[in-house]
């Protein structure tokens, strides 16, 4: 893609990415690639605000020399120091050795002892404005969202929010930037979910506390560093990410997400009367195979919904290797105040749910209803599994 104007003067100059298989390693992004999004704002001196991943070096620095020139940039706004913020920063400091970097102090430290950065380095403090002649960048701090160091920056004549990792979201840029020229708006949304219960959902207190600290400020368009720029409805965005944020401690929807694995069928079989008696209620589903679904996926339906049903057989003693990998993946990023039900086959001895309960009761999990059964399951058993999953989607009825 080309430079975008998002405002006379600002310009999207950003690269996407669909070449990576993982974001930072570990999430998946084969299908949906990521953007990342760096800006360029000219006045009398030219700022850019935040750089890329380190993946398309000639591509992003030909976007640059396109709209302002090497030559010509004053500034480097560091609003975030994670490598696909921050990948280009040795080569840009190369090529334009007389630009001022600015971040926060915690980032100024930072660039000493990620990059050996130590000279034409700034720390801008909270609500610090900088000028630079027809535009002017007022900078806010907000740490742990999502690393200490992270500020945004905001330019006040054109009303832009370059919100860093707030408000982004996974999903390449598919020809329309912006949210009105968007076609599948839906596609997008559902991947800031995502991305929010991936990469933010540990820092939800500190994202609530970054919106109320913006509250009084007027935003017209929301510039993140993945993800569609929000002009037409920025608050659209804001008002998700505080949704979602709202989940760490508040009540979440009337959605059931079930989590099972299966050695050799028998829990599965279980899973499906269940999953029946979940579905006699109407009460919204998702079901996941811990063995065959990155733990990625499972967490975007695992954060949202009030209520988790658990379907594994003891192996070894123990909880299905796969799902207590899901549930540890959970607990790390403090998945919490679920209503639960635990359900799964045993052989000679149980041990599953003792270990599941290990996992989830620090996250305060309330652990309804339990439903094991030997070997593989008779008639009698499908037809309790049945009521079992009836019996919880009236308990996640009634709590909505």
């Amino acid at each position: 893609m080309r430079p975008v104007e998002i405002r006379p003067g600002i310009h999207w100059i950003g690269v996407n990415d669909r070449t990576t298989d993982l974001f930072e390693g570990l999430w998946p992004i084969t299908q949906e690639g990521v953007s990342y999004n760096s800006y360029l704002v000219s006045g009398e001196k030219t700022a850019i605000i935040d750089l890329a991943k380190s993946i398309k070096v000639d591509e992003f620095f030909s976007q640059v020399e396109e709209v302002a020139g090497l030559s010509k940039i004053d500034y480097l706004v560091v609003n975030h120091l994670e490598p696909d913020h921050s990948g280009l920063l040795t080569t840009f400091r190369r090529l334009v050795p007389r630009a001022t970097i600015l971040g926060s102090a915690k980032a100024v430290d930072m660039l000493g002892k990620f990059f050996s950065i130590t000279e034409n380095v700034r720390a801008v403090a909270d609500g610090e404005t900088l000028s630079l002649g027809g535009k002017e960048l007022k900078f806010f701090s907000t740490p742990f969202v999502h690393w200490p160091e992270t500020i945004m920056t905001y330019e006040t004549g054109g009303r832009v929010l370059f919100s860093c990792d707030a408000f982004g979201g996974y999903g390449a840029i598919r020809g329309g930037l912006f949210d009105d020229e968007c076609l599948n708006p839906g596609f997008y949304e559902a991947e800031a979910l995502r991305y929010y219960s991936n990469i933010v959902a540990s820092f939800s207190a500190r994202v609530l506390a970054a919106i109320d600290k913006l509250a009084g400020v007027p935003i017209e368009v929301v510039a993140p560093s993945h993800g569609l720029v929000w002009r037409k409805d920025p608050g659209r965005i804001i008002s998700l990410y505080k949704k979602w944020a709202g989940y760490a401690a508040g009540p979440a929807e009337p959605g059931i997400t079930l989590i099972y694995g299966s050695m050799y069928g028998n829990t599965e079989k279980m899973m499906n009367a269940v999953a029946q008696g979940i579905s006699s209620h109407c009460v919204p589903l998702q079901i996941f195979d811990a063995a065959r679904t990155h733990a990625s996926y499972i967490l975007t339906s695992l954060w949202p919904n009030s209520g988790v049903v658990v379907g594994a057989p003891t192996y070894e003693v123990r909880l299905f290797p796969p799902v207590a990998q899901v549930l540890n993946e959970a607990a790390l990023k403090h998945v919490s105040n679920k209503k639960a039900a635990y359900f799964g086959s045993f052989g000679w001895s149980g041990g599953a749910l003792g270990e599941m309960k290990k996992i989830v009761e620090p996250l305060k999990w309330d652990i309804r209803q339990t439903l094991e059964f030997n070997g593989c399951p008779r008639r009698e058993d499908l037809a309790k599994g049945e009521e079992f999953g009836r019996q919880f989607a009236r308990l996640i009825k009634q709590k909505a």
